[in-house]
């Protein structure tokens, strides 16, 4: 018997087209939930998987194309999720991406990016959706960080930065609206076999495996399903940053 113990409730879900955003999303819906995909260049993708958990779980969707890195398109974001479902329970902040190089290559442009789309898209989110739930009283906030935001990596030091960002701003949140019975916390995988890592030339992913100690790289749907936990059975659980990366930083 399929597991419900999201039903009735309303996830959005930033960057969800696809990789970590795309197993939340099935997550979520598998669990009963509404789900709202956003995304900004797969559309496609995104209408896809929308008619996919449509119809094997049941669910409603809504398909939003906003740049979480502007303000504003996260307000239209947001409002179109009220007009379709009256309620935001749930708040994935999925979306990132990588502008690698070491800092003595670094441009500004790739600094910039990098921090607009990985950290300011989080407080963006954050700060619209908590109106919604304190009014009534419950929400579930998890944001995607890294274990470089812990560890370091060489040619990161841009997103390393905003991964960290992620989790002092996880901390912060949650010790302000813990008295509206809402829960922020942050995730940190370690390498997550989704797009951008299937990529990498062969002989550097072998390089990547040898450092893990689990001896392989996690999946997406692991990182989902430990998410699915945060938001439907760890009501006490506040404020953390989850280390899910198969040992590669204890």
């Amino acid at each position: 018997m399929t597991d419900k113990r999201l039903e009735g409730q309303t996830a959005i879900v930033t960057g969800a087209a696809r990789g970590i955003g795309r197993a939340i999303i099935r997550e979520f819906a598998a669990s009963g939930a509404n789900v709202v995909i956003n995304h900004i260049t797969d559309t496609c993708l995104a209408k896809d998987l929308a008619e996919e958990v449509s119809n094997e779980f049941g669910v409603r969707t809504l398909v939003v194309r906003a740049n979480v890195a502007d303000y504003e398109q996260v307000t239209t974001l947001i409002q179109e999720t009220i007009r379709a479902f009256n309620r935001i329970d749930i708040l994935i902040n999925n979306a990132g991406i990588t502008r690698d190089k070491t800092i003595k290559k670094m441009t500004k442009e790739q600094w910039d990016e990098v921090i607009h789309v990985n950290l300011d898209s989080v407080f963006n989110c954050t700060r619209q959706v908590l109106p919604y739930m304190i009014e009534r009283n419950r929400g579930r906030i998890v944001s995607l960080s890294s274990f470089v935001a812990l560890a370091g990596n060489f040619g990161q030091a841009n997103y390393a930065a905003t991964k960290a960002g992620i989790i002092g701003f996880t901390k912060t949140v949650a010790l302000e609206v813990a008295r509206n019975n809402i829960t922020v916390n942050a995730i940190c995988p370690g390498f997550i076999d989704t797009d951008m890592l299937q990529n990498v030339p062969e002989e550097i992913r072998r390089s990547l495996i040898e450092r893990i100690p689990l001896g392989r790289f996690g999946k997406p749907e692991e990182v989902a399903a430990c998410i699915r936990y945060i938001v439907s059975e760890a009501d006490y659980m506040t404020g953390q940053a989850i280390s899910l990366n198969g040992g590669v930083y204890i």
